[in-house]
């Protein structure tokens, strides 16, 4: 599938009273569709993964399509300067809690940036540090506890915000 066919199909796919509920829940309505999550995930299930075509539908600004990027993205081929230049453009809760579930908590970098991230001042950035360490929590099984318990003295810092 390619960039334009999918661009097309997410407008097809918009649903204006969708938008109108995600603004009441703090969603950016800017350049959003109102596509689900379900039917995201159906058309990210078709194209598979790419990290080109992730690249593109990032760069596009819409919302739906960088969730989807999320969703398409190599985990191999993304690197610490993407995670970087990607957070910088959240602008919502369900695209950062999104990305950071689909593909960043399966990069090598992920312990360190979600210890990084919440040092930023920005909303997004510092909730995507947070979203990381749960997102890490609920899917490492593998990784000991002594891991997960180098987060507790960041958690606690903000325990009273």
């Amino acid at each position: 599938m390619k960039y334009e066919e999918i661009v097309k199909r997410l407008k097809s796919l918009s649903d204006p009273e969708a938008v109108s509920g995600m603004v009441r829940f703090g969603i950016n309505p800017k350049n959003t569709y109102g596509v689900s999550i379900p039917n995201l995930r159906k058309i990210a299930k078709e194209i598979g993964r790419n990290h080109v075509l992730a690249q593109q539908l990032w760069s596009s600004g819409i919302h739906e399509a960088r969730i989807l990027a999320g969703m398409i993205d190599e985990v191999d081929k993304v690197t610490e300067k993407q995670m970087d230049s990607w957070i910088k453009d959240f602008d919502s809760w369900d695209v950062c809690d999104q990305v950071c579930m689909n593909l960043f908590d399966k990069t090598p970098f992920a312990f360190d940036k979600a210890k990084q991230w919440t040092k930023h001042k920005e909303e997004f950035k510092k909730r995507a540090g947070f979203a990381l360490m749960a997102c890490l929590a609920w899917h490492n099984k593998e990784t000991k506890d002594s891991e997960f318990m180098k987060f507790f003295p960041i958690i606690n810092r903000f325990k009273e915000c």
